[in-house]
Parts: C-alpha cells; structure tokens; sequence
C-alpha cells in the first residue's frame, strides 16, 4: 500500500506533477494534482490531474484520446512535487502541440524538440519515410534500393567518422557522428526496430562496468577455418 502521507500538499490541497517522457526524457506538461488526483494516477494506470479553473477531477485524453499512460510515478526531494514518467499518445499541450514549452522568451518558436528528444522526433519521421516519393525523399530512396545500400551508407559514414577523429577537427567529428548517427536510424527502421529497444538496451547497461556487460553475453561461436578446411580434405 503507497503511503501519500509523505507528500506535502499545498494549502489548497494540491501539488504540481510535471509529465515527462519515459522515452526521450522531454517535458512534456506541468498541471497540478489533488489527493484524489494522484490516487487515481496510481490506481488505473492513466494521468489525472485536479483543474484550478474548473474546479474538478479530470483523466488526461477523456476527451482528446491523449491519454498518458504511466511508467513511473517519483516525488522530489522535499515530496512537494511529482514527476510523471509517461507514455503519451498524440499531443500533451490542448494546442496541439507535441509539449505545453513550446515557446521560448527570446521569441524564437521553432518547433525543433530538444535534447535527447531531438534523436525520437527524428526517429519517427525516418519512419514516416517509408511512405513517401523515393523521387522527392532521400531517405525513401534508401529504403527502395534495400538493405545492402543502407548497409554501404553506415560502412561509409563510419569510415568518415574514424577519418575525422584521426584529424582531429572537432567540427567535422561532429558533423560524421550525426551523419553515422541518422544512417543507422534508418536501417533500425528499415529492420523494424524501435528506437526504444536502443534505449531500453542502454538503460539495461547504465551502471555496468563494460568487462562485466560484456562477459555476460552469450558467447558466439568462432568458426576454426584450418578445421573446417581439414574436414573438407
């Protein structure tokens, strides 16, 4: 049984939850939580906030089909406030925006996602690839020419990486890393896999050391080339 006695509800009764994704780590929204509020949270599954204006319990996506499915459900430091670590399907913001933070104080509203988001918002237009003109779309014109031309772009792009590292050139490393990293988004998508299973795999690994992860893998099997020439003899 959760204990919400540890959490320090305001006088009004409420505490703000901000809703991040599980995935990508974006921000997605900050709305505001009563008692009733997070119990529901936890009870079913699905983000439910108290509304200020309205003055009334309400579950994220009844009416929109947004629905933010919970993942993970932590309180900070001082239990005033709650993180929501979510699965949100369509928009968070009731503008339709993919976020509520979508616009910045130096007036530059672009809406470029940030940070390790930049890598899923990316992931899913390479997806949405797949159906475009291979005339019109790079990308679509990899996936038409198949596996072995995408094979040739990572081979290619990581010989360009390891030639800018031995230059040395900060800038151009940079450069061949985003180019290896965009070709190799593409074959997971022409293999269908997610972007997720990547990040699931390295969150698998994070406080490992690399000897210990290493060795607990499954041991491929090494063929012995002078044995399987003498058995051909």
């Amino acid at each position: 049984m959760i204990n919400l006695s540890i959490i320090k509800f305001d006088d009004k009764g409420l505490v703000p939850a901000v809703a991040q994704d599980a995935i990508s780590g974006e921000v997605l929204m900050l709305a505001y939580m009563n008692r009733e509020a997070l119990e529901k949270t936890l009870e079913t599954g699905r983000a439910h906030y108290w509304s200020r204006s309205r003055g009334k319990l309400w579950l994220k996506g009844e009416t929109s089909g947004h629905f933010q499915d919970i993942k993970s459900t932590r309180y900070d430091c001082d239990a005033d406030a709650i993180l929501l670590l979510i699965d949100q399907t369509g928009a968070a913001c009731h503008t339709g925006q993919r976020s509520c933070f979508y616009r910045k104080l130096d007036g530059d509203n672009r809406q470029e996602p940030a940070g390790a988001a930049i890598v899923s918002g990316l992931f899913e237009v390479l997806k949405g690839r797949k159906n475009a003109d291979p005339e019109l779309s790079y990308v679509a014109s990899l996936y038409k020419k198949g596996t072995q031309k995408i094979l040739y772009k990572v081979e290619e792009e990581s010989t360009e990486l390891i030639e800018a590292a031995l230059s040395g050139v900060k800038k151009e490393i940079v450069h061949e890393t985003a180019d290896l990293l965009f070709h190799t988004m593409v074959l997971l998508a022409n293999e269908g896999v997610e972007i997720e299973e990547i990040y699931e795999e390295l969150g698998r690994r994070f406080g490992t050391s690399g000897h210990e992860e290493k060795n607990s893998r499954p041991q491929k099997k090494v063929v012995n080339e002078e044995n399987n020439n003498g058995d051909k003899e």
